[in-house]
């Protein structure tokens, strides 16, 4: 009888509760806890079960399920003698750090401040304990009512440790899922330095010579360097999306994804899963999928960017629209299904993360929006990760240019009509939309701002046009050249080729001898040699000429149209 497939629950104990679907994990119990050292900092892309990892662990060895060795039931932890004698015998601290999301530091603050309220109200069974001093209990009191200082609060999960400890007798289980997310919200609101002296503090008392510890096990999406958050602690065992330690414990197996669908009827649609889903790795292991996409598909029984849909990715947009002239290029070779060769270095450093593109992609890598393909001799070759990534990166572009986006459709739909006077048209709201969100900064050259347009337009055209389109840009560095070639994929429509160029006052007195210079460049190289010999007949060629913010477009054999 085949489960029903429910979205959403992060608690262990409801989902055996409920018998909805569930791919057997608890082999990464006895994993983790074999490992034997001290603290373990786990990294993987959001929707990967992090959260449902953490909560088996609590469900598991809390005393507060003690004698539920049920709940495991056919589970393979339930076949692990020395752990069946475990189960429900050690205090667990189980916080999740994936609210605090606030927009300045005093909001932070009081945001821990009720978190940690939170934790030690769920065990305020403590307060009757016989083994807790007087001053304990009061200390104990005023997180509980928010009447603690912030310097309490930092110090509040070690605390919390020790009062459990001095109650049940034995060290405690420390878990804490979505670690980084109060230092990404900080990151991108401005208030990074303050912020991180508060977390790398508590995490400080909580990790650092905790006399009360047993185990702790940290989880979140990226790893933020030792020296910002984990500056003086030495017994942190990092796994990251490249260590093969528990590299199929997140995320489901193809082989777990082939069961999955064959049980639920749809077992011939793998290859369409595999393209739409698969390509994610860690450590070694290849054919990882996203249980968050694996199980709306089964849900909903057809194909959708579900994990790509859960989150804004305001910051990956930002990175891109902000990032060098180099990363937008890379980033046109991604969207296109092309490969990049980059140095990797997954310990993030969030004050590079806007101008280095080792770090970027690194964040890229870390986040799941790429895979590594293969290491080279000079870094590693990535693309993106599969094609629901491809799609809502498409889906994001043209978000980009939303406010004048029936503009743009209508400049894209004359340019495939060889419309050049709908094109000037439409052109203003278009460079004033592309300028907006490509901006390189008061004082750019004339060349930069060429450049931005030129990076903006070809990610539109990408993402508008490569269902049916083959598109080519190729950018010589420097001040020179920029070109593209669109290549209708039925080999029927014309092709086109455009080049740009900036105006030269050394060469040019006007715009149209730019435009002109544009189109010889074009004649003389013969760009349209390589559409020819592929059977396309017709082969449109466009000069595009610019003088500041000022674009005007000229058409082969054709009169210009004033700007």
């Amino acid at each position: 009888m085949k489960k029903t497939v429910a979205l959403g629950i992060t608690a262990f104990e409801d989902i055996i509760g409920r018998n909805v679907f569930y791919v057997d994990k608890t082999r990464f119990i006895k994993d983790w806890y074999d490992s034997a050292d001290q603290v373990t900092l786990i990294t993987r892309p959001r929707r990967f079960g992090k959260t449902l990892t953490l909560n088996m662990v609590e469900t598991f060895f809390s005393v507060r399920y003690q004698n539920r060795m049920d709940l495991f039931d056919g589970l393979f932890i339930a076949g692990e003698e020395r752990f069946r004698a475990m189960q429900g015998t050690f205090p667990v601290i189980n916080l999740s750090l994936a609210n605090v999301k606030q927009r300045s530091y005093d909001d932070m603050c009081y945001a821990m401040r009720r978190l940690v309220a939170d934790l030690f109200g769920r065990h305020s069974y403590l307060l009757q304990s016989d083994r807790l001093t007087e001053a304990e209990k009061e200390d104990f009191s005023k997180i509980i009512w928010k009447k603690a200082p912030d310097q309490d609060c930092m110090d509040a999960i070690r605390f919390l440790s020790q009062c459990m400890y001095e109650h049940f007798g034995k060290k405690v289980m420390i878990l804490i899922d979505e670690y980084d997310t109060p230092m990404l919200e900080a990151y991108t609101a401005n208030y990074w330095d303050t912020a991180i002296e508060y977390i790398r503090r508590m995490f400080h008392a909580t990790f650092k010579d905790n006399l009360y510890l047993e185990r702790g096990l940290l989880t979140g999406i990226t790893r933020i360097t030792q020296e910002s958050i984990f500056s003086d602690l030495n017994n942190i065992a990092v796994v990251t999306t490249t260590t093969e330690q528990f590299e199929d414990s997140f995320g489901f197996t193809e082989e777990e994804v082939f069961s999955a669908l064959e049980n639920y009827g749809l077992s011939d649609n793998m290859d369409k899963v595999r393209y739409w889903y698969d390509g994610f790795q860690f450590g070694k292991h290849s054919g990882i999928y996203n249980p968050w996409s694996i199980l709306n598909y089964l849900k909903a029984r057809k194909f959708s960017p579900y994990w790509m849909n859960t989150s804004g990715n305001a910051l990956v947009g930002n990175l891109v629209r902000e990032g060098s002239l180099k990363i937008k290029d890379d980033f046109e070779i991604l969207l296109k299904g092309g490969t990049i060769v980059t140095e990797i270095d997954e310990s993030i450093t969030y004050a590079e993360l806007r101008g280095d593109s080792k770090t970027i992609w690194s964040w890229f890598l870390t986040t799941g929006y790429v895979k590594i393909v293969q290491e080279r001799e000079n870094g590693y070759e990535i693309a993106l990760t599969n094609f629901e990534v491809r799609e809502a990166f498409y889906k994001l572009v043209k978000k980009w240019f939303a406010e004048s986006y029936d503009e743009y459709t209508e400049f894209i739909r004359m340019l495939l009509a060889g419309n050049l006077e709908g094109m000037q048209r439409y052109m203003e709201k278009v460079t004033s939309r592309t300028f907006s969100f490509f901006d390189v900064g008061s004082g750019s050259s004339e060349s930069d701002v060429a450049e931005q347009f030129y990076h903006g337009f070809t990610l539109g055209l990408i993402a508008d046009l490569d269902r049916t389109h083959i598109l080519t840009s190729n950018r010589e560095s420097g001040f020179g050249r920029y070109d593209v070639c669109i290549e209708p994929r039925d080999g029927k429509s014309d092709g086109i080729i455009i080049e740009f160029k900036v105006f030269d006052p050394k060469k040019e007195t006007t715009l149209e001898e730019t435009a002109k210079r544009a189109l010889e460049q074009i004649e003389t190289k013969k760009y349209e040699i390589d559409l020819k010999a592929r059977g396309i007949e017709t082969v449109c060629k466009y000069g595009f000429a610019f003088r500041g913010k000022e674009v005007l477009i000229q058409k082969a054999e054709d009169e210009s149209v004033g700007a």
